[in-house]
């Protein structure tokens, strides 16, 4: 990913990054280092265990991600953006959804982020 000025931001540590924002900021500059076939399913669970890994270290975090329940702001705002529900949670809709364009599954969930975390900002 490029800065303002147009150079590549260079990688972090894990040790600099601040909440699950900053890591997927990592994975979209390295998503083959990071994601297994470029899956979303994969991303999936690596977020999955990012937020147990929360709840074991009792950490509060806001997370857009958590799938079993109710709080699940990301997936909600996808079922509205995409207008229709599913059970099959926010990977394998947009899997399906970059499919149907011929598109990269990766890059339409960044585009995704963008305009959901875009959106949290107006609200």
């Amino acid at each position: 990913m490029a800065e303002a000025d147009g150079t590549r931001r260079r990688p972090r540590q894990l040790g600099e990054l601040a909440d699950v924002y900053d890591f997927l900021e990592e994975v979209r500059l390295r998503p083959n280092m990071w994601v297994r076939h470029n899956s979303l399913q994969h991303l999936d669970s690596m977020l999955t265990g990012y937020r147990v890994a929360l709840g074991i270290h009792d950490i509060a975090e806001p997370f857009d991600f958590w799938n079993p329940g109710s709080h699940r702001p990301f997936s909600q705002w996808l079922c509205q953006r995409l207008g229709r529900q599913s059970s099959l949670g926010w990977a394998t809709e947009i899997e399906r959804e970059a499919e149907q364009a011929g598109r990269p599954a990766m890059e339409m969930f960044f585009e995704f982020l963008d305009e959901f975390r875009g959106r949290a900002h107006e609200l």
